[in-house]
């Protein structure tokens, strides 16, 4: 799922060919800097757009250069960048509540 972009920023809508070559849209959803390396959320960008976010498949990339969407690589790598994500997530929605 590798493909050139411009600058990936939050909210983009962004499209890849998935493993059967077939063009699918996807929403980078969050962005991190975890040990110097940049990483995206993304979501189907159908799927992004529903109220709950709950049932939204997330899935996680290494960002190269700013512009470009890596698979990450091992399964303690994907963990590392999963945990901060829901930690970041569940950050964001405790700030929230406080200024309600």
């Amino acid at each position: 799922m590798d493909e050139k972009m411009g600058g990936i920023e939050v909210g983009e809508i962004l499209t890849v060919l998935d493993e059967e070559d077939r063009e699918q849209e996807i929403e980078v959803i969050g962005k991190l800097t975890i040990e110097d390396k940049e990483y995206a959320a993304v979501a189907f960008a159908d799927d992004a757009q529903e109220e709950t976010v709950e049932e939204v498949d997330v899935f996680f990339f290494q960002i190269i250069d700013g512009e470009e969407l890596a698979e990450i690589e091992t399964d303690a790598e994907f963990e590392k960048v999963s945990a901060a994500f829901l930690q970041a997530q569940e950050e964001a929605e405790d700030f929230n509540e406080e200024d309600e």
